[in-house]
């Protein structure tokens, strides 16, 4: 298509013929065209406002709904999770008492064996009960107590001297070796050897008093016999043995000499150190061997009456807490999978303060782009009016007096009958286009009313 059949092409004809200044028509052009592309601009803002807004309203929509079905979910997996929380916080209390009780149980590991205790244990009521016979012999006869019930009560008060001395052996002596064998070694070693000492000095005067006595019980049976034999001496077959003076004399020799032998068997000063020696023995050897003893006893009764009694409630425990922590452990695995798969479905959403964002971003924009359209037509306006009126003042250098009272009259008519019409783009008449390259010469007057029929 040849540009010469465009209407802007027209109208730069006519006013190139007419004179008219070409800058308000350009000036028209640009502005009309600015319209025109911001018309199209704000109509594709406007459409992207409206499908951002739906897009909004739809998230907005979805967030809530994805919301309301996660809060479900995150209440079932708070609940849970406060009781699974409690149930573990139960657990490793039992776990804790347990580990304690287990410390406790290999502490309590004693140094003997339960046999090496009942042996002790065994020793140490020996020796009590040696004790009391010493004790109840010096009581029923040294100390001439002759009622049985009071002398065995004074004598089982004076074994039980062997528990007084326990306490002060644990604490002293076994108690101090145990807690720190190295700091304590040499008291208790020294206590050991000095104990042994004693020992076997009492067993000697023991020993040497055994000895006296079976001495004296030797020489009294040899004296027995010799009295016997001074009896039955004179006449065996006599009915009433009769014995001489003689014979009675030696018999009284000989009893007086077996009762010197008991007198002074127990005046001996081994007898005396042999019951002195054995009761101190008896009574430190029953301390030490029941300080033994019983430490021993009371482990193995910790360990296996007590500690492993409650170690087995304790497994007892945990295995049904176990069973019963496993349909809570299900159950919240399953929720917080459904909690993550919501999550991770909200997160999948649009973000709506990105939709927000992008609103008010396309809103400002849509703005502006109206405030430029106010200016670009307000520009288009200008620029037709200043081309209109270019227009109408070079027709109205050629027209004469009587076109220009009839052009006044027509007007004033126009006014007054018909309504006015919006102002058009001066486009050019068909009048105005060129024949073979040249303009076609019109009357001034004829083109004048032409462009005022345009116009109106």
């Amino acid at each position: 298509m040849e540009p010469i059949n465009k209407p802007d092409y027209q109208h730069g004809y006519s006013s190139g013929v007419d004179g008219v200044d070409r800058d308000h028509y350009e000036g028209y052009l640009s502005s009309q065209i600015s319209t025109d592309w911001l018309n199209e601009r704000i109509t594709e803002k406007r459409t992207e406002l409206a499908t951002t807004e739906r897009q909004f309203a739809e998230a907005t929509d979805a967030h809530r709904t994805a919301y309301a079905d996660l809060q479900t979910h995150a209440l079932q997996v708070d609940r849970l999770n406060r009781q699974v929380s409690k149930r573990e916080a139960d657990r490793q209390a039992i776990l804790d008492a347990r580990d304690a009780l287990q410390a406790r149980r290999t502490k309590a590991a004693p140094d003997y064996s339960l046999l090496a205790g009942l042996l002790f244990l065994v020793a140490g009521i020996s020796f009590l009960a040696g004790d009391l016979i010493i004790s109840h012999e010096i009581v029923a006869y040294a100390l001439n107590i002759r009622n049985s019930d009071e002398a065995w009560a004074f004598a089982v008060g004076l074994a039980m001297v062997s528990i007084l001395l326990k306490p002060a052996y644990d604490r002293l002596i076994e108690q101090p070796y145990q807690e720190n064998p190295t700091q304590n070694r040499g008291r208790y070693e020294r206590f050991k050897m000095a104990l042994a000492v004693f020992a076997v000095l009492t067993l000697a005067v023991l020993g040497w008093f055994r000895y006296e006595a079976y001495r004296t019980d030797q020489l009294k049976a040899a004296i027995n016999k010799s009295v016997r034999q001074l009896q039955l001496g004179n006449d065996p077959l006599a009915a009433t043995p009769t014995l001489s003076p003689s014979v009675m004399n030696q018999i009284e020799k000989q009893l007086a000499e077996s009762s010197e032998l008991n007198l002074a068997l127990v005046n001996s000063p081994w007898a005396l150190l042999s019951f002195v020696l054995s009761g101190i023995l008896f009574a430190l050897a029953g301390a030490v061997c029941l300080g033994i003893a019983l430490p021993v006893l009371s482990a193995f009764w910790f360990r296996w009456l007590q500690a492993d009694i409650r170690l087995g409630k304790y497994r007892r425990r945990l295995r049904r807490m176990d069973k019963e922590m496993a349909p809570l452990d299900s159950e919240l695995a399953e929720q917080r999978t459904q909690q993550n798969v919501l999550q991770h479905n909200l997160d999948l959403l649009p973000n709506l303060a990105e939709l927000k964002t992008r609103i008010q971003t396309q809103t400002a924009d849509l703005t502006h782009l109206l405030a430029e359209l106010k200016l670009a037509q307000t520009d288009s306006r200008i620029g037709n009016f200043n081309d209109g009126y270019g227009q109408g003042a070079a027709v109205r250098s050629t027209l004469t007096d009587d076109e220009q009272r009839q052009l006044q009259r027509e007007r004033l008519l126009a006014t007054t009958n018909r309504p006015p019409r919006p102002a058009e783009s001066a486009t050019g008449s068909a009048a105005d286009k060129p024949v073979n390259g040249k303009a076609t010469a019109q009357r001034p007057y004829q083109t004048v009313r032409q462009f005022l029929s345009d116009q109106l």
